[in-house]
């Protein structure tokens, strides 16, 4: 028996002891993806926690993910296995605090979006904008969550920006996903200027390359991504769409326009199917600082526990539920 198996039956013994379950991100390590019991997005994972019998849920992923699950599963212990495995882009909006400066990209001056300063906090935008409605993606603290009207995953966003009856919308953080949805809806959004630092850096030269090193790829790309290199995609999608493009398509390669973990899964559940990186180097450091050991800590030494406060977790629950009513 090899360490990491010796390791991998601890893990199950003390998982089967506190009566837990194991979520994994897809952009986690691939042994942490292998070892969990449930792997998928960030709210698809928290949703299917709230529908199991367990007391203990570790959450192989980053802060407000852990968050989300607190706010759908209050009554159980939530876990993060890394407590600094934070996500840049949900850092990058505070409620009421300026929050930090971040590089940005020119090029988007073109599109109708209009994009927020630095220096102002989500209450200062609210307040320059009386009544109108704030979106917030999933990728975003509780507390954000719980001052926003509602709540969009990559997939639905524009679903949930038409059901809004106003004609302008707030749409905070990502200014890449804005971009994308102001495409499709007829509705002015304002748009945010946050990022995702893993999807921003690719570039519609990239996407030349890749597809003339790969010419019979299918290209997929995540719509955290620049908006030049969406418009050059096949298929515009979130992690849980790629999965289902690419059982679904008869194509046999495709371009993966998101971060690299995901791909061991794509393999996995696609045999004989071939995927390449849009870029090698689109690895979210905080996605990979879950390792087996942080997973056993977790599970033996009870932390890191992340618990939502009630005046947080039940605003930021109703914006979560009035995008899950919408059909």
């Amino acid at each position: 028996m090899t360490d990491k198996d010796a390791l991998c039956e601890e893990i199950l013994r003390l998982k089967d002891e506190r009566n837990a379950i194991i979520l994994s991100h897809n952009y986690q390590r691939e042994e942490v993806q292998d070892m969990a019991d449930f792997v998928g997005d960030s709210l698809e994972l928290s949703r299917t926690a709230s529908t199991i019998k367990c007391d203990v849920i570790v959450f192989c992923g980053v802060h407000f993910m852990a968050e989300s699950a607190s706010i759908l599963s209050p009554e159980k212990t939530v876990l993060l296995t890394e407590l600094d495995a934070t996500c840049p882009m949900a850092e990058m909006i505070q409620v009421s605090s300026p929050r930090k400066v971040w590089k940005t990209f020119p090029g988007y001056e073109s599109q109708p979006a209009f994009i927020f300063p630095h220096e102002f906090t989500l209450r200062d935008i609210k307040s320059m904008h009386p009544g109108v409605p704030v979106v917030s993606y999933v990728n975003t603290t509780a507390d954000v969550k719980a001052e926003s009207d509602i709540c969009c995953t990559s997939a639905n966003v524009v679903k949930v920006m038409e059901s809004l009856n106003d004609e302008r919308v707030i749409c905070v953080p990502d200014r890449n996903l804005s971009m994308w949805a102001q495409k499709s809806t007829n509705k002015k959004v304002i748009a945010w200027d946050g990022f995702c630092h893993v999807h921003d850096r690719i570039t519609k030269e990239d996407v030349f390359r890749v597809r003339k090193e790969y010419p019979d790829a299918l290209l997929m790309a995540h719509p955290e991504c620049r908006l030049e290199v969406l418009e050059l995609a096949d298929h515009v999608t979130s992690t849980s769409g790629m999965l289902r493009f690419a059982k679904a398509s008869d194509a046999q390669e495709f371009i993966v326009g998101t971060e690299t973990g995901i791909i061991h899964r794509l393999r996995k559940e696609n045999p004989g199917k071939i995927f390449h990186p849009l870029r090698k180097d689109m690895v979210c450091p905080n996605m990979k600082k879950t390792m087996l050991t942080s997973v056993f800590r977790a599970l033996k030494e009870m932390n890191y526990l992340i618990k939502v406060p009630e005046e947080i977790r039940i605003p930021a629950k109703r914006a979560l539920d009035r995008m899950l009513e919408i059909k």
